[in-house]
């Protein structure tokens, strides 16, 4: 004990020395039980703030005269304020909503910052062909949707940018178009140019052609007397409406393969080629309100077909269909014939020649007096045919079915009710 004894009191002395040094030591001065408000963190965090958003508004400014939101920022609405001058459009916009104003002109100093820009709404003001700033939107090369419908042009706006994708110009007074005005419109696939007063003469045969990505045309209500000419290949929807167009020249569609819809009625057609429409990507065609006095061949992917307020006084179902063909079965589904001059309903041959039809609108018919009389008729509607049941009596109910069912080419069954349905 004697030699431990001096031992003990060095591990005593050592114990107590460590216990004062961790006594001694603030905790508190590192770990706060209670937030200080008077520390600011490093990072400064304003909730009004959205981060991640440009400052566009903040640094390079909006028109006093419109409005720029902060969660769009390079947009810019100045439409529906009653504006007589286009404001300075900032460099970072690249919207611009402008409609419904009463400006007159299209100044290039307005537009002298604006390299973004990528579309602009134009529409429903006053703006005049000779008080547009020759080049103002050429010089745009960012620009691919322009809108300049209801307004007072009288001519084709020239030059415009290559960057031009959707350009609308309908509810207008154009009536000329300049020699070279389509040229540069390379990667324009979708043209308005409804409620104008263009001629055929303003549509020569090589106007339209350059505009090799062009889907979509717009020509109705204009003074077109024949089908316009040098359409390009890539045309998957031609509207024609309200013309005076009266005949369609053989093998016209030859050469516009990928037309989806066909849209020709008021017009002054008469006698059309029996296989005219012989399109296999057609899919919606009107031909109403015309004086066609026959029918003509639908092609098998055709689905809807408006046949209304022409001089057909019956439709020879082997006219329309010649050949039935059991495995690719014609896509029909819609048929509008009122207001023509028939005398009876359509055989119901026309349901083994379309399967897929469900719709006949008949409507009311012109009689030779002048009069209008409404036939009585019958719609069918298929459907498919539902498997046989074990019940003897659920088989006795659907046995006037299976007997249509077994005329048929397919599996289809046509249950016959009044028409019911109004347009």
């Amino acid at each position: 004990m004697g030699f431990l004894s001096p031992i003990y009191v060095l591990f005593f002395c050592f114990g107590v020395r460590v216990y004062c040094q961790y006594e001694a030591y603030r905790w508190d001065d590192d770990y706060d039980q209670e937030p200080n408000e008077d520390h600011d963190p490093e990072f400064q965090f304003h909730q009004n703030i959205e981060y991640g958003v440009p400052f566009y508004n903040n640094i390079l400014g909006c028109a006093k005269e419109c409005f720029c939101p902060t969660n769009f920022p390079t947009s810019m609405y100045c439409d529906n304020r009653k504006l007589k001058t286009i404001p300075i459009i900032p460099m970072h916009i690249q919207q611009l909503n402008l409609q419904f104003n009463d400006i007159e002109a299209v100044t290039a100093n307005s537009f002298i910052n604006a390299t973004h820009l990528k579309e602009i709404n134009l529409s429903h003001n006053k703006i005049k062909s000779q008080k547009i700033d020759y080049g103002v939107f050429a010089k745009l090369s960012n620009l691919q949707q322009l809108h300049l419908e209801h307004n007072n042009l009288e001519e084709f706006p020239f030059p415009l940018p290559k960057s031009l994708e959707r350009l609308l110009l309908g509810y207008n007074e154009i009536s000329t178009l300049p020699t070279n005005a389509m040229d540069g419109l390379v990667n324009v696939t979708m043209l308005d140019l409804c409620y104008n007063h263009l001629s055929d003469s303003m549509l020569k045969e090589k106007t339209l052609s350059k505009m090799e990505k062009l889907m979509q045309l717009n020509l109705c209500n204009n003074r077109l007397e024949s089908m316009p000419l040098g359409l390009p290949s890539s045309l998957m929807y031609l509207s024609l409406e309200n013309n005076s167009i009266s005949s369609i020249p053989d093998n016209y569609f030859d050469k516009l393969p990928k037309l989806h819809a066909l849209r020709i009625s008021h017009n002054k057609l008469e006698d059309i080629p029996y296989d005219i429409f012989n399109l296999s990507n057609l899919i919606e065609l009107n031909v109403g309100h015309n004086k066609l006095k026959q029918a003509f061949y639908i092609p098998r992917n055709l689905e809807h077909l408006y046949l209304q307020n022409n001089e057909i006084e019956s439709i020879n179902v082997t006219m329309i269909c010649p050949s039935p063909d059991p495995v690719h079965h014609h896509h029909l589904t819609y048929l509008r014939v009122d207001q023509n001059k028939l005398k009876e309903p359509i055989s119901s041959y026309i349901f083994f020649c379309f399967p897929r039809i469900h719709s006949i609108y008949y409507g009311e018919q012109r009689s030779t007096n002048g009069e209008t009389i409404q036939l009585k008729t019958q719609v069918f509607r298929s459907y498919q045919e539902e498997e046989e049941e074990d019940d003897h009596d659920s088989q006795d109910n659907t046995l006037e079915g299976q007997e249509v069912s077994d005329e048929h080419y397919n599996s289809h069954y046509y249950e016959m009710q009044e028409w019911q349905d109004t347009i």
